[in-house]
């Protein structure tokens, strides 16, 4: 549980002490070199270094780093997002539609439709392989191992099939 500084702020940013408070803000400004900030805070620069590389220094400069863009720049940006969703071209509409779904948490980089197919294709094939691989032990027998291998080779050419129809409809 993090734990509420004197004025009731919550999270890593504030459980740290005003000197590495005021390196953060110094970090993230990103106008002086770590000698000239370690000077600022009264601290020596391999001092700063450790703060640096310590975990709970790094979720401070994280969390600051959120607070700065959401207070400054998030409505304004979202604002502009949605100003783009009725721009003349498709492509921009289409990337400002998936940045608001991004910053909503209703999509991800790494996540489409056919992609989330072909996960679950793999996760059921990889279930009947260990399934096929566990009885193979069991029986202890070669022939479940040329079974097992046929069983691969056929969920293969399966996913290449799947994969090259996905990529002639798109």
């Amino acid at each position: 549980m993090s734990k509420l500084d004197k004025t009731g702020q919550l999270g890593p940013f504030y459980q740290l002490d005003k000197r590495r408070r005021k390196a953060v803000r110094l970090l993230f400004e990103d106008e002086l070199t770590d000698e000239q900030i370690a000077k600022a805070v009264q601290r020596r620069r391999s001092t700063l270094d450790n703060w640096k590389n310590d975990a709970l220094f790094k979720a401070a400069q994280q969390q600051y780093n959120q607070l700065v863009v959401k207070k400054n720049y998030e409505s304004r940006a979202l604002r502009r997002l949605v100003k783009l969703l009725e721009a003349k071209s498709e492509m921009v509409q289409l990337q400002a539609a998936n940045s608001i779904l991004k910053l909503s948490g209703m999509l991800s980089d790494n996540s489409t439709p056919e992609l989330d197919k072909a996960r679950i294709r793999k996760a059921n094939a990889d279930a009947q392989v260990a399934e096929a691989r566990a009885k193979a032990m069991e029986d202890n027998g070669q022939d479940m191992e040329l079974l097992l291998d046929k069983l691969m080779d056929k969920v293969e050419s399966e996913d290449q099939k799947h994969g090259t129809e996905q990529s002639a409809d798109s």
